[in-house]
């Protein structure tokens, strides 16, 4: 009976184990940890059971890892890569705008100052990582992109402890750094990315981006001029967006709209492993700043409000750190079932067919 008891309780060990590796290795596992039992040992040992939930946590390591040089996984990181360095230098060009046009609304002591080299450099840098992968070069790209996240966390990093405000706010920006980086560096086909995408779908997300900047750039410049009373004319706000009437807002809005739902039809339009796994690189970013926005909501506007630095918990901390990977994480694993489900469902037809 203990001999039963203690086979039982050293399958469920194994069952860490990849399925292939049981599947070959299981009943010979058994075998051996049951000749070195000692008489009437009912448990595994504290040795046994480190060593064979550590042998199959690294065992899962190593299949998921293989994992990852599938061909989908490749082409989704080259597109992934080129989108989120196209849309960081649509953003760091946005705020160079902001600084070089003349916001007409504002009165003339506080209308803004002149881009730093910083500024310049995020453009430049973020251009020429999606250049530079559409050439052929991703080790390049992947070096720009990485040198474009230590840039924040030399940058901006330090302030954790006098602006954790901002170093919240920019926390997404620097998530898709952080993606687009990993994304060039998974090894793939020079210019895979042109291949995937096509020529059409890669105009697409270039006039996408522009498409935004522009648009936010005149509804900068188009801004009721300042006046002394704000009661001479009426004025229409909507996030980033200011204007004298309804109607230009509403266009401003369709816009962008337009703008966005190109790049999800040329996204969406791609070969379902590949945008699958575009959706699962994409995610940690999205929940996070959905976390921020909302789980965060009431420490940022108690921040403003209070007029002094109140400092995010450790478990905050902890929660923005930990949200990314576990989302990926969960992105992988839904991927994975997701497409075992339809090989087996098309398994299933084929026998059908044969009989």
């Amino acid at each position: 009976m203990s001999a039963a008891e203690l086979e039982r309780r050293y399958r469920r060990l194994l069952a860490v184990h990849p399925w292939e590796h049981r599947r070959t290795y299981e009943e010979e596992m058994i075998a051996v940890l049951l000749a070195d039992a000692r008489p009437g040992q009912t448990r595994p040992g504290f040795r046994d059971t480190v060593d064979l939930v550590g042998a199959g946590l690294r065992a899962r390591l190593r299949v998921g890892a293989r994992g990852f040089t599938e061909p989908a996984w490749a082409d989704a990181a080259a597109v992934t890569g080129v989108l989120v360095a196209l849309v960081l230098c649509a953003a760091a060009g946005r705020n160079v705008l902001d600084l070089l046009l003349v916001n007409p609304s504002l009165r003339p002591p506080m209308r803004g100052v002149a881009p730093d080299v910083v500024d310049w450099l995020r453009v430049a840098g973020w251009a020429a990582v999606a250049v530079t992968a559409l050439a052929g070069l991703p080790r390049v790209a992947a070096g720009l992109a990485w040198a474009g996240v230590g840039g924040w966390l030399v940058l901006v990093g330090p302030g954790v402890v006098d602006q954790p405000t901002y170093v919240v706010d920019t926390l997404p920006q620097f998530a898709l750094a952080v993606v687009a980086a990993a994304a060039l560096t998974v090894p793939a086909p020079a210019r895979r990315t042109v291949a995937v995408l096509g020529v059409r779908r890669l105009a697409v997300l270039v006039v996408a981006c522009l498409a935004v900047v522009s648009i936010l750039a005149v509804s900068r410049l188009a801004q009721p001029p300042f006046r002394e009373s704000a009661d001479e004319y009426p004025v229409y706000v909507l996030y980033d967006l200011e204007a004298r009437t309804g109607l230009v807002i509403w266009l401003y809005v369709a816009g962008l709209a337009a703008a966005a739902l190109a790049v999800l039809v040329a996204v969406a339009t791609l070969a379902a492993p590949v945008r699958r796994r575009i959706a699962v690189l994409l995610a940690p970013v999205a929940v996070l700043a959905l976390v921020i926005d909302t789980a965060l909501a009431g420490w940022s506007v108690s921040t403003v409000h209070m007029g002094h630095v109140i400092p995010l918990v450790p478990a905050q901390w902890v929660m923005l750190v930990l949200v990314p990977p576990v989302t990926f994480l969960a992105g992988v694993l839904l991927v994975r079932r997701r497409e075992e489900t339809l090989r087996m469902v098309a398994l299933g037809r084929a026998a059908d067919r044969e009989r």
